[in-house]
């Protein structure tokens, strides 16, 4: 099943069943978590909008796209595909996964402004797989965990790599914060696509492909020319999706509506020669087969276009 989560002028947030054709039928005034907190919320989704199948749906460019879930927790890999563990300087694939947060403030939709805070020259993006928990998850084993995995989403994990600490991005004399937190946590820094594709319908481990696209603003270099960034597979991840729950469920609680951003691919701007980084003007695209994609614009702090 593939859900379309879109803002309707009269209910609000909503959910449609996306048609093999891609239209959308639109369905309930519900969001996806919502539906997941119910004792099978999803397989009750599912017979309620069966009746829907095949029917005409409407475009969506007629219904305004909102993220694909609002999650109470967003669990982040880091170091998780081997391409790109090899292309950072001196660096060994993990022993373990290795776990940063964001939080809800990060969450943005499609469309919507990927705003570059006050203080940082060295935006970053990073494609990734996100995990959707269907199932509350806590210390659960390898072999089952896929039973607490609901489905799927595309997910940009902005970074701000002077905050974090990567030498290419640091002006001389500069450190960075010595922790992730306000270089990946700061507002807006995780869109997240409005497609949700449920866990029966994608195996990551098959290798699902991840593309990103810087496309520069007006003014710059190839102003408007998609400039790809990554291209890698899910085929390349160091810790599976089964293994990630297992790992972070023994300590941290993982709730129906968490997601899970899973690692990106190599081909991130900072590790180009010469580094790559976001501009306000610019736009970034993210895409994993099978799924979707999700495009937001940058703009500076100083034209922040969300209510004070």
């Amino acid at each position: 099943m593939r859900l379309y989560s879109y803002r309707d002028r009269d209910v609000g947030p909503a959910l449609g069943l996306i048609q093999p054709d891609g239209r959308i039928t639109p369905g309930i005034g519900f969001m996806l978590e919502g539906v997941l907190f119910q004792p099978d919320g999803l397989a009750s989704l599912r017979q309620e909008l069966a009746p829907y199948a095949g029917a005409v749906g409407l475009n969506r460019g007629d219904l305004p796209p909102r993220q694909a879930v609002d999650p109470g927790k967003i669990v982040c890999v880091g170091l998780n595909y081997r391409d790109h563990v090899a292309e950072g300087a001196a660096r060994e694939a993990p022993e373990w996964p290795l776990l940063f947060a964001k939080f809800s403030n990060a969450v943005i939709g499609d469309g919507e402004a990927i705003v570059r805070p006050e203080g940082t020259h060295a935006l970053d993006l990073e494609v990734e797989l996100g995990v959707v928990i269907g199932r509350r998850a806590r210390r659960v084993a390898v072999e089952q965990a896929m039973d607490h995995v609901a489905g799927y989403v595309v997910v940009n994990d902005v970074s701000a790599r002077d905050w974090q600490g990567n030498k290419a991005a640091l002006a001389p004399g500069q450190k960075g914060d010595g922790q992730w937190l306000r270089a990946k946590g700061s507002d807006t820094f995780l869109p997240m696509g409005p497609v949700f594709v449920t866990a029966d319908e994608l195996d990551p481990t098959a290798g699902l492909r991840l593309r990103s696209w810087r496309i520069p603003g007006p003014g710059r270099l190839s102003a408007g020319e998609p400039q790809l960034m990554q291209d890698g597979s899910t085929s390349d991840l160091i810790f599976g999706v089964a293994e990630l729950v297992a790992f972070i469920s023994r300590h941290i609680t993982l709730d129906p509506g968490d997601v899970i951003a899973t690692g990106t691919p190599a081909g991130v701007g900072v590790f180009r020669d010469p580094p790559v980084f976001l501009e306000p003007g610019d736009r970034v695209r993210c895409e994993i087969e099978g799924i979707g994609t999700v495009e937001n614009p940058i703009v500076d702090w100083t034209d922040d276009p969300r209510e004070p």
